[in-house]
């Protein structure tokens, strides 16, 4: 019975692994099209340039690392179609022996094997996501549906728990609302780590529920709601908040959570005198890191506060017709009667084994890649697009 679980088990990451490459192999890049070859060329001279600079600022420092590999491999496939040309040029001597035309055409077809290598690691380069080391607070709060949404949301907290573990990616609890049934109102996790802020932001919409809930009687199937919010966590040169601006109070934890509530001052509250901004944390049962969790929390709101501030001065009027984009939409599904995950956005896909996937280990890594993906090679298509049209317009 264990083996034929098993089986079925690899039998579904297969499929879930095929279906997410057949969805990642429709974004590539036409490496013939004169708009793409023009655009490289250009990026091989932009490298030029930087590398023989004697100073560069941070931002070139940081264009030169970008773009260095990518030119790496272009200048491999240059090497390689110059020593295509040489080939033919042989060829078209006089007083060739069979021998001779035989080694050329055998060597001919290893450079154009190479040269198909190359241009699959060309590919792999430019649509390669960035990671960059930083962290986000990511933000579960329940929707549509009442205890069942309660109880889901509770779920995707532990989802994106369990997920930070396998990354090796530094993790805290910053709140917990509990609810009656032991899921959650709304609930909040600090992450750290490397590709935490590119990754995690995936999660971001609003996630929809399909299954009958365990306070279902009559066996019929409900739609929930959880919407999840991705802030970036601000650094303390980021974001200075000087001790006079700050309210800070103890107080003894409440709730479930063991010996220690109610017997020692390890809950944190934080008052932003400025913004009246308040936030609690009695989750551990240190005060000291309570106080730790509860200022990266405070530092990421009033970001957050910022940015909005500055997302609205400069485009009130759209921020006004589409609200907070990614809060509205639906991004994924969880339909539990047949065991499917269906991603919305491109780059997605439908995927199986709601179980295994709910665990927050490869499945979703390769789900957000994929996503990655996709968004990268939107954004290298649209440089690429950029620069023709730019182009075009300067010899005009």
């Amino acid at each position: 019975m264990l083996s034929r679980f098993s089986t079925l088990r690899s039998l579904f990451k297969v499929e879930n692994v095929l279906l997410l490459r057949r969805y990642s192999s429709q974004n590539t890049i036409n490496l013939s099209d004169p708009a793409v070859q023009t655009f490289l060329k250009n990026l091989m001279v932009e490298h030029d340039n930087l590398h023989t600079k004697s100073r560069r600022t941070l931002e070139e420092a940081k264009r030169l690392q970008e773009i260095k590999p990518i030119v790496t491999v272009l200048d491999q496939r240059i090497t390689l179609f110059d020593s295509i040309e040489s080939l033919k040029e042989l060829n078209k001597r006089d007083g060739q022996d069979e021998e001779m035309q035989k080694l050329i055409k055998e060597e001919a077809q290893l450079y154009l094997k190479h040269i198909k290598e190359i241009d699959n690691e060309l590919q792999s380069i430019l649509l390669e996501p960035y990671f960059t080391e930083g962290g986000v607070m990511v933000e579960v709060v329940a929707g549509a549906g009442g205890q069942e949404a309660m109880l889901f949301a509770r779920e995707l907290l532990s989802l994106y728990e369990s997920y930070a573990n396998y990354k090796d990616w530094e993790v805290d609890i910053a709140s917990l609302d509990v609810s009656d049934i032991g899921g959650i109102r709304k609930g909040s996790l600090l992450i750290n780590g490397l590709g935490a802020p590119e990754l995690m932001r995936m999660e971001a919409g609003v996630h929809r529920v399909q299954r009958i809930p365990v306070t279902e009687k009559g066996g019929r199937i409900h739609t929930s709601t959880v919407s999840v919010a991705v802030l970036p966590q601000p650094t303390e040169v980021e974001l200075n908040i000087p001790d006079r601006d700050l309210s800070i109070e103890t107080k003894r934890a409440s709730g479930a959570g063991g010996q220690h509530v109610n017997t020692t001052d390890s809950a944190v509250r934080i008052l932003h005198v400025p913004t009246g901004t308040v936030v609690e944390c009695q989750e551990g049962r240190s005060q000291i890191k309570n106080k730790q969790i509860a200022m990266q929390k405070l530092r990421t709101l009033l970001l957050q506060k910022q940015l909005e501030e500055q997302s609205s001065k400069i485009n009130s009027e759209r921020k006004s017709q589409v609200g907070s984009m990614n809060r509205n939409e639906k991004i994924r599904t969880y339909n539990y009667p047949q065991d499917r995950i269906t991603e919305h956005r491109d780059g997605g896909g439908s995927l199986h084994n709601l179980k295994g996937f709910m665990e927050g280990g490869e499945p979703l890594e390769q789900l957000q890649t994929s996503l990655l993906r996709h968004q990268r090679y939107q954004i290298v298509m649209a440089e690429i697009n950029d620069f023709n049209q730019y182009k075009k317009e300067t010899e005009n």
